[in-house]
């Protein structure tokens, strides 16, 4: 791939992995919309390692905090984020593991334009309807485990397949019970961190064993350039929500769910 089209990949991964639109599709969508050939999952996972960083920048203080919690296990002052902390462990479980399992099954994973569309679609409304009908009344503070765990097995569906949107699916299902968007944004990045983590180290490790060096130097500067696009998409992001709510994500869903009716899946059917 050239430098450019890499940039533009990072563009797209960085701004789309943070806004609930699914950066899955949109990078699934990439080569359709400029021509080229498919990136694939291992340059896709080097990418989330670069929004990886952004969100440990981001919130740095909640990932110390939580880190102080386990390393100053007696400490009552670290209760709360310690708990935090066992929450996300085990909220991030079935993401894990089904997306363990989505990996050996389908390697190169979902692609198919008609399932974008339709979870575009599907998940944008579902989104839509919890950000408005759902008062704003619940903080991260004062979740359950009950409650981490439903955001956790919400999680676990993009895992499955493009266009859900990890950070949308998560945040609607805390929408859903009422948390405030800015809490139910905190905790969705955090629990983003281990799933991505983990598909991230694991693409690495294979580009280590397949010996690409070609591909290695892309991967990195995909990363690379991902990094300053998704911190820029989170502070775009936290600065946005209470002012405009998830409205603007929603509308943007439907028109893309349309527009790729029109342009690919009608014009496939003839």
């Amino acid at each position: 791939m050239s430098h450019l089209y890499i940039l533009v990949l990072s563009a797209i991964q960085g701004l789309t992995e943070f806004l609930p639109v699914s950066s899955s599709a949109h990078l699934a969508l990439a080569p359709r919309f400029f021509g080229e050939k498919d990136q694939g999952q291992i340059i896709d996972a080097a990418m989330h390692l670069g929004t990886l960083l952004a969100a440990l920048i981001y919130y740095r203080q909640d990932v110390l905090e939580i880190a102080l919690g386990f390393l100053k296990w007696r400490d009552p002052k670290r209760g709360q984020a310690r708990r935090l902390g066992i929450f996300i462990a085990l909220a991030s479980l079935p993401a894990l593991a089904l997306g363990f399992i989505v990996h050996l099954l389908i390697p190169e994973g979902i692609r198919s334009v008609t399932v974008i569309a339709a979870t575009t679609l599907i998940f944008g409304l579902a989104m839509g309807y919890a950000d408005k009908k759902h008062p704003e009344k619940e903080g991260v503070e004062g979740m359950s485990l009950r409650q981490a765990m439903i955001i956790g097995c919400a999680q676990a569906l993009a895992a499955m397949m493009p266009g859900v949107s990890r950070s949308g699916i998560t945040m609607t299902a805390a929408r859903f019970m009422d948390f405030r968007r800015i809490d139910a944004a905190r905790f969705s990045f955090l629990l983003g961190m281990p799933a991505t983590a983990a598909a991230a180290a694991l693409s690495f490790w294979e580009l280590y064993k397949s010996h690409d060096a070609v591909m290695l130097h892309e991967g990195m500067l995909a990363a690379f350039f991902t990094f300053f696009f998704g911190l820029g998409a989170i502070y775009l992001l936290i600065r946005w929500l209470n002012r405009f709510g998830l409205m603007p994500y929603v509308v943007y869903r439907i028109l893309l769910s349309f527009y790729l009716l029109v342009k690919f899946i009608i014009p496939g059917l003839k």
